[in-house]
């Protein structure tokens, strides 16, 4: 039985094995693994409410000055058009390499700045810190999730859901294996997210790139073994969380709590092993191998495509919605400005109370230990957000039709009861307001990818949704430098004025008391209601584009072993 996998005494023959091996780690499933663990480690800019703090106290800065510096991680997070363009022409490993240099760079310099190793830097030089190390994600977040999602087209949303959803929890991963190295120290926070993510991405280097796209039957059995695992791992999280608010854990119960949380994060290692043996074993029967999508291309097509100049090609000519758009045509269409404006309205403010949660807690009396919870929330509950967006939104679109930018639309309107939660806060009610924008934040970012891929195509996928994505550092400026940032100064130079003291005679600005973000987290309230009407006008608009078949690929797609009967 030389063909077989197996050796006489049962087990895999050590060629065998070394041949297995390579099939893993070079196939589909364990990319998709491999794109989790990069995608939890890029979740650092979600941390910034645990050490906003310890930068605001070490440097001496205002509000204003450290909600300038949220301003620039915001920028640097979600401003990666270069990141689009550079993966269109260059392999997927190059921009993960680039992402990790600069993730390392730039969050080192952070902790060089805030440790006192290096001269206290000036606020402007600090933006340009976390400008880079925030911007690396751009990389690593095309490079993965672009690339899983053109190697996984029809699962589309599930695959997105995903990977958006390990991000939302590696903020709560990141803080465990910090918590479980360093103990309770802020300042090596950063010096943890600056060297882990970057090792990870130079680990997976090579596992992560585009493939034949092989239909399979189980494929969406697939994708939902890899959501109970995550929900596995995130109600642990959880659990540990609401844990730490009753009993002080120590350094060591810190360490097992990140080695359980490590074990689980590995889960999704073993379902791809298991089906990469799967194919490993159809691949050594006496049949034909399983058939990649067919794209067979009449002349004229191929003629068009030639001919086709890029993205100033016929910019007034669009074509239907769900057929590849160029850059331009997309970028210049009223769905597209739709899209552009509820994101501003909606994940602007998101970020706004994120980036706030720290102070917000600090404001109405909470302990440090329970700030760090509110963020540990967020993350997990942005998890939730995420997959339930992701496999919701493809489950009620594939049996009812329901668009999803009605499901944006829904998110939206959860967002504006966790900001008055805020506004007007009562007893515990940030827990609940904490997790309410996280679960909304979480569903907002994987249905704006997934009406981007829907709507405009796959073709230009990787720079439309880092467009789109400018939308957010603009908001945050709008909503949290200029409005949150400066209220709450002012609210807290009003509190020195009473007791005679100026900003000059104190080195941290500091507000306490209900008014510090009320008015700032109603108008957030506000814009973000807004938001949900702009989105039931992009709902009005594609209501007959989701009604009919907006995959129209999947005819052209062959079953694994379709063709044994050939």
């Amino acid at each position: 039985m030389g063909s077989t996998s197996l050796s006489s005494n049962g087990g895999m023959s050590g060629r065998n094995f070394l041949g297995f091996t390579v099939h893993v780690v070079t196939g589909r499933w364990f990319s998709v693994f491999a794109s989790f663990l990069i995608m939890a480690g890029v979740s650092a800019t979600y941390l910034f409410g645990a050490y906003s703090k310890v930068i605001k106290a070490t440097l001496g800065y205002s509000q204003t000055d450290l909600n300038m510096l949220g301003f620039s991680k915001d920028v640097g997070a979600n401003v990666g058009i270069v990141a689009g363009l550079l993966t269109e022409v260059t392999p997927v490993w190059f921009g993960l390499l680039i992402g990790a240099t600069m993730n390392f760079v730039g969050y080192f310099m952070i902790w060089l700045a805030v440790t006192g190793r290096i001269a206290k830097p000036k606020v402007w030089h600090m933006c340009l810190y976390i400008f880079i190390g925030t911007n690396s994600q751009n990389f690593a977040n095309t490079g993965a999730l672009v690339t899983c999602v053109k190697n996984f087209p029809e699962s589309r949303g599930s695959m997105i859901g995903l990977l958006k959803g390990y991000i939302g929890l590696g903020a709560a991963i990141l803080t465990h294996i910090y918590l479980a190295i360093y103990g309770n120290d802020e300042k090596s926070l950063i010096l943890l997210i600056a060297w882990l993510p970057a090792a990870i991405s130079v680990v997976f280097l090579y596992s992560i790139r585009p493939m034949k796209v092989i239909r399979q039957p189980n494929e969406l059995t697939v994708f939902y073994h890899f959501l109970y695992t995550s929900i596995l791992l995130a109600c642990y999280l959880l659990a540990i969380s609401v844990l730490q608010k009753w009993v002080s854990f120590s350094q060591a119960a810190y360490a097992g709590s990140a080695t359980v949380t490590i074990c689980l994060l590995f889960f999704p290692l073993g379902i791809a092993i298991r089906e990469e043996l799967a194919l490993w074993n159809q691949m050594k029967q006496p049949i034909d191998p399983p058939s990649a999508v067919k794209e067979e291309k009449s002349e004229e097509v191929k003629q068009e495509e030639i001919e086709d100049t890029g993205c100033l090609a016929n910019i007034c000519s669009r074509p239907p919605r769900g057929e590849d758009y160029t850059i331009l045509q997309a970028l210049l269409s009223l769905d597209m400005f739709i899209l552009f404006i509820a994101t501003v309205c909606g994940l602007g403010s998101s970020l706004t109370a994120i980036d706030n949660l720290g102070q917000v807690g600090e404001s109405l009396g909470y302990p440090t230990k329970t700030v760090s919870t509110f963020v540990s929330l967020v993350s997990i509950w942005s998890f939730f957000g995420r997959v339930f967006a992701g496999f919701y939104s493809e489950s009620l679109l594939v049996r009812y039709n329901i668009p999803r930018p009605l499901v944006l639309a829904f998110s939206l309107l959860l967002s504006c009861a966790g900001l008055l939660l805020i506004a007007f806060p009562t007893s515990g009610s940030v827990y609940a307001a904490s997790i309410i924008i996280g679960f909304s934040f979480g569903c907002q970012m994987p249905l704006l990818f997934a009406i981007i891929s829907e709507l405009f195509g796959l073709k230009r996928f990787a720079t439309l949704s880092n467009c789109v994505q400018v939308a957010m550092p603009l908001g945050s400026y709008l909503l949290n430098v200029q409005l949150a940032g400066k209220m709450y100064d002012q609210e807290a130079t009003k509190e020195l004025a009473k007791i005679g003291l100026k900003r000059s005679q104190v080195k941290e600005l500091i507000c306490h008391g209900k008014n510090c973000y009320m008015l700032s987290f109603a108008t957030l309230a506000a814009v973000t209601f807004f938001g949900v009407l702009i989105s039931l006008l992009l709902v009005y608009r594609t209501r007959e584009f989701y009604k009919g078949d907006i995959y129209k690929y999947r005819e052209e797609a062959e079953t694994i072993g379709e063709n044994k009967s050939s």
